[in-house]
């Protein structure tokens, strides 16, 4: 089964907002930096305006980062996030579409990134639309994790709500605002020291806060570390981790692994994407040390197949030497997306019409060909030799050698 590639798959529809995200962060710098404004939209939006719009354009950027980081795990929350971003950063695009002066450096038109963050936001809108089924995962979080940022956020209101009551008996303390800086600052253990309890009740209460602010932030990071150590370790023991999975498409599943395994990869590598699911830790591990996408778990499994994106896959390959083994993976295979194109290896020529009956597309048995193979040679054949040596990798030194 032969079929084309998604250009606007999901490594298109994640990409175009990267770009959208740095371009955002970038005519934000420029515009925050700008010394002065001028040009078609200099006189028309307030100063202001534009300030904040390049403070915003960079805060915009960040968070389409960050946004990135979850459609790359396909979570639907993150898409809807997307959606709303690309049009705030399109119109930023619109506001910071002016000349700036910058300091040491002179008139720099900011057009020259205003006007791509535009274009590449308005392309990558109907891209993420046209995309919505791919991000269809709920966001899956741990119970540490969801306690995590609610002690975060809770300390943060407690620290904001009580140091805005007692501002009067703050320095530099007077409206909400200065009341979440404070409690953010000291949270975190900044303490940039502009903002100082002058009562006994105020020092207290900031006490409460250094002990409640810096107890949150550790518990989220170490919520945030957590899920990192374990992309690690799955790494190390040869997994491919939740991520890499969730982009493969238009690629080859590979069930198994087995002497016939080894050319298969051979070939695969370099031609098209593809993963190789083995019960095997260690071939998993020497796998993955090849840059080989490896899944460490049984290949007649359903979970790890459609965690390798079978729904997705042009081809399922399946070449152990246990055609029992290989018998069960191709029917779990064929249940779960019975359009995929299945080529199986029968270790022995009597498993052939099993493995077909099992859902095999193609059953190709490597005994049966190289006997047929040898006996077209041996009995003169035409062409038989070529097609031998093109097998086997001969070269033309050898051939002369012989």
């Amino acid at each position: 089964m032969d079929r084309p590639r998604n250009w606007l798959g999901a490594r298109t529809t994640i990409l175009l907002p990267v770009l959208v995200a740095v371009l955002s962060f970038v005519t934000g710098v420029v515009n925050i930096s700008a010394v002065s404004i001028s040009g078609p939209l200099g006189d028309l939006i307030p100063r202001s305006i534009q300030r904040t719009a390049g403070f915003t354009g960079a805060l915009t950027g960040f968070t389409l980062l960050v946004s990135v980081v979850g459609l790359r795990r396909r979570l639907r929350i993150a898409w809807y996030a997307t959606i709303v971003l690309l049009p705030v950063a399109a119109v930023q695009g619109l506001v910071q579409n002016s000349a700036v002066t910058l300091p040491f450096v002179g008139p720099v038109p900011s057009s020259a990134v205003s006007i791509p963050l535009v274009v590449l936001s308005l392309i990558s809108l109907p891209a993420m639309l046209l995309n919505q089924r791919r991000f269809d995962r709920p966001i899956d979080l741990s119970t540490a994790q969801l306690a995590a940022g609610a002690a975060l956020l809770g300390s943060l209101m407690y620290g904001t709500a009580g140091s805005y009551a007692l501002r009067d008996d703050f320095t530099n303390l007077s409206t909400a605002t200065d009341a979440f800086y404070y409690t953010l600052v000291t949270a975190s253990t900044v303490g940039y020291g502009d903002v100082t309890p002058q009562s006994q009740q105020a020092k207290l209460f900031g006490m409460s806060v250094v002990v409640l602010g810096t107890a949150s932030f550790a518990i989220a990071l170490g919520s945030l570390l957590g899920p990192a150590i374990e992309k690690r370790l799955s790494e190390a023991l040869g997994n491919m981790t939740d991520a890499q999975l969730d982009l493969l498409e238009n690629h080859v599943l590979v069930l198994g692994h087995g002497d016939l395994t080894e050319p298969i990869i051979e070939e695969l590598t370099g031609a098209i994407d593809f993963v190789v699911i083995t019960p095997d830790t260690e071939t998993a591990t020497r796998l993955q040390q090849q840059d080989i996408a490896v899944l460490t778990a049984d290949p007649s499994d359903e979970e790890p197949m459609q965690r390798a994106g079978i729904e997705d896959a042009v081809a399922v390959v399946a070449a152990t030497n246990d055609d029992a083994q290989d018998a069960l993976a191709i029917l779990t295979a064929q249940t779960l997306n019975p359009e995929v194109n299945i080529v199986a290896a029968a270790t022995d020529r009597e498993n052939i019409e099993k493995l077909r009956r099992a859902g095999a597309d193609t059953v190709i048995s490597p005994a049966v060909l190289g006997g047929h193979l040898i006996v077209q040679s041996a009995l003169g054949r035409e062409g038989m030799e070529n097609i031998a040596d093109h097998l086997l990798d001969v070269n033309d030194e050898d051939d002369a050698d012989i």
